[in-house]
């Protein structure tokens, strides 16, 4: 780890902080930290920036609760930027969204950006706005038995391409399954932040479980 004596603050004595979401990856917001605001960020384990319009020093959460809790700072090769990772409780924007990056600029036409975020995006939409045609639609109207239904052959047409040793169709039939999970996610009002937490919990566990068997 690099003493954050050696980072290069600006001439106001600040420094960029991207701060960027622990499970989705996603870039919440760009704030600024001085050198009194990163010391504190560090010690609580939560995010401390300095306001430049307010020329203070402001705890993300204080006031709303949606504290920002700290997994990694990294700094840049130049020593002049952060890269501030965080499990956070809430929306990230002041606006109450969950990032501050909500307004596209440009997209291209052929490389476009997949996550499974934006997939359960759409799929909500689905299931909220219904689309005549719509197969995901479709699955929401007839409801949970039929979605499960669904994921029950998936689940077997993975199996039986396991079976075989075929690698593609084996893919194709996990992409097949992961769509119909997401869709009974949604039907029973589970978020991929509830997934990604009971997973965490569960590498926590195993990463103990590991040490136990170093030490013995």
């Amino acid at each position: 780890m690099i003493d954050i004596n050696t980072l290069k603050f600006d001439e106001k004595g600040l420094i960029p902080a991207i701060v960027v979401d622990a499970h989705s990856k996603k870039v919440l917001t760009l704030a600024y930290m001085n050198k009194e605001s990163l010391q504190i960020s560090m010690e609580k384990g939560l995010t401390c920036f300095y306001s430049r319009s307010r020329q203070e020093l402001w705890l993300k959460g204080e006031t709303s609760g949606n504290y920002q809790h700290i997994v990694s700072i990294t700094a840049d090769c130049d020593g002049d930027a952060l890269t501030v990772v965080v499990e956070k409780d809430g929306p990230a924007c002041h606006k109450g969204s969950d990032s501050c990056f909500t307004n596209t600029v440009f997209e291209s036409e052929t490389l476009k950006e997949f996550s499974l975020d934006a997939l359960t995006e759409m799929l909500i939409g689905r299931k909220r706005d219904k689309k005549e045609g719509s197969y995901t639609s479709y699955l929401f109207e007839k409801g949970i038995d039929k979605i499960l239904k669904k994921v029950g052959e998936e689940s077997t047409e993975v199996i039986i391409a396991g079976k075989a040793d075929d690698k593609k169709e084996t893919v194709y039939e996990i992409a097949d399954l992961t769509y119909h999970i997401l869709v009974l996610m949604i039907e029973m009002g589970i978020s991929l932040e509830d997934v990604r937490k009971e997973l965490a919990s569960r590498h926590i566990i195993d990463h103990k479980v590991k040490q136990e068997k170093m030490t013995k």
